[in-house]
């Protein structure tokens, strides 16, 4: 009988030592531009049919620049973490374009553009960073500038568009409901 509490009890100890290691593990950080940003060759027309055939909810673009720090803080505490990368890659198509980016991109009414004239004509987008979100036919739904405070709030801006809260509230008001 001792043996098997010892044995039992050497399991437990085991265990215990190693959970907050799987913990860690199983929270690593990955790299936003491999898991959370999708490639893509700029036709933005052309990624809206494909969000369509793979059942996304909306299409997500991150307007952002190299030199905004808060830019470079959500992807350093926010789009790198796992469940963000997960959900949104689930229920969003998620591109990224530089507001000061000189590649030419077709928009979703295929319009040919610099990427800087994308964001600053046709987005309005005047600070970084911006998410936007567009529905399934290219028109924007919703639109969050800045940082979000933490993962939880990011989270809570996928849920807001995905479900379609979009409709009846703003997100200040659907965060406060959410409490």
């Amino acid at each position: 009988m001792t043996r098997i509490v010892t044995a039992l009890s050497r399991f437990a100890l085991l265990a215990l030592t190693l959970a907050p290691f799987a913990l860690v593990a199983a929270s690593d950080p990955r790299d936003p531009d491999e898991h959370f940003f999708q490639p893509t060759f700029g036709d933005f027309q052309e990624e809206l049919d494909e969000a369509r055939a793979d059942g996304k909810r909306a299409i997500l673009i991150f307007f952002e620049m190299d030199d905004c720090p808060f830019c470079h803080r959500m992807k350093q505490q926010v789009l790198n973490q796992p469940e963000v990368q997960d959900y949104y890659r689930e229920h969003f198509a998620v591109f990224s374009v530089d507001v000061e980016g000189d590649v030419e991109i077709v928009d979703f009414h295929g319009n040919t553009h610099r990427q800087a004239d994308f964001a600053f004509r046709e987005n309005r987008v005047r600070a970084t960073p911006v998410f936007q979100f567009f529905n399934l036919e290219g028109e924007p739904i919703a639109r969050f500038t800045g940082a979000t405070r933490d993962v939880r709030e990011f989270l809570q801006l996928g849920e807001f568009v995905a479900e379609g809260h979009y409709q009846q509230m703003n997100f200040t008001r659907f965060k406060r409901e959410a409490r």
